[in-house]
C-alpha cells in the first residue's frame, strides 16, 4: 500500500514521521489494510491534507472516526462521496448552513469542495475497520492528528476552528484562541442536533465573517 502525503504537510510533520509511534501506526494500519476491508481507500487516508495544503489551511473542522460502510470514507471528515446517500450529520449541516447564510442545500455530500478553499476537514481517526467503527482508535492516530493541531495553533494565525461536541472541543484544547477564533457547538447528529445544541450556531456566518475581518476570502459554503 503506497501512501503519501502533500510536501507542505511532509515538511511541518517531519518529526512526527519518524517518532516511534508513528513506525507502529504505520505497520498496524498495512496490516489491517492487507488483513481487513478497511476505509478510507489507501490512497485517500491522507486526503485533508492533499486537499488542503498547510499553508493554505483557514478553517479546521474535526471530526472523530471515517464513515465505516462501503464507499462513504473520502478521506475528509464528514464527507462522502459523490452518489452515496447524505448521513443524517451531513443533513444537519447543510440545514444550518441554509439557515444560517441562505446557501442552497447541495445533492452531493462530497465535500472537497471546501478542502479545496482552504477547509481541513480532520478526522481524529484516520482510518477504521469496515462495519467496525473506532476499531482503529488509540492505535496512534490520535497522537498524530494533536501534532497536527498543535503546529496550526502555533505556526499560523487568524485561523478558525470549529469544535463540535464534547470529542472535538476536548481535542481543541491545545489550540492558542488568543491566536484563533475558536467556535464551539454541540455535535451535528441527530441526537445532539435534536436536543437543540446544533442549530442556530451560525458557525458558517461568524466564520466568513471573520475571515474577510482578517483579510482572507469567505468560505462557499
Amino acid at each position: 500500500m503506497q501512501v503519501t502525503i502533500h510536501e507542505s504537510w511532509q515538511q511541518v510533520l517531519a518529526d512526527e514521521f519518524e517518532k516511534p509511534y508513528f513506525k507502529n501506526l504505520t505497520d498496524f494500519v498495512k496490516k489491517e489494510y492487507t488483513e481487513n476491508r478497511c476505509f478510507p481507500p489507501g490512497g485517500r487516508i491522507f486526503s485533508a491534507f492533499d486537499h488542503t495544503p498547510f499553508d493554505e489551511v483557514k478553517v479546521v473542522i474535526l471530526g472523530q472516526d471515517p464513515y465505516h460502510g462501503p464507499r462513504q470514507a473520502n478521506g475528509l471528515c464528514f464527507s462522502v462521496a459523490d452518489g452515496i446517500p447524505k448521513p443524517p450529520s451531513l443533513n444537519n449541516i447543510f440545514e444550518e448552513i441554509h439557515t444560517d447564510i441562505g446557501a442552497a442545500i447541495p445533492n452531493s455530500g462530497n465535500l472537497e469542495r471546501w478542502a479545496d478553499q482552504g477547509v481541513l476537514l480532520l478526522n481524529a481517526t484516520l482510518t477504521v475497520r469496515a462495519h467496525q467503527a473506532g476499531s482503529h482508535q488509540n492505535k496512534g492516530w490520535e497522537k498524530f492528528t494533536d501534532a497536527v493541531i498543535q503546529k496550526l495553533s502555533e505556526e499560523r494565525e487568524d485561523l478558525v476552528f470549529l469544535l463540535w461536541g464534547g470529542y472535538a472541543k476536548k481535542k481543541g484544547k491545545v489550540i492558542d484562541a488568543s491566536r484563533h477564533l475558536v467556535l464551539t457547538s454541540g455535535h451535528p447528529s441527530p441526537l445532539s442536533a435534536n436536543r437543540g445544541y446544533w442549530f442556530g450556531n451560525k458557525n458558517f456566518s461568524k466564520t466568513n465573517e471573520f475571515l474577510k475581518e482578517n483579510g482572507k476570502s469567505p468560505i462557499a459554503w
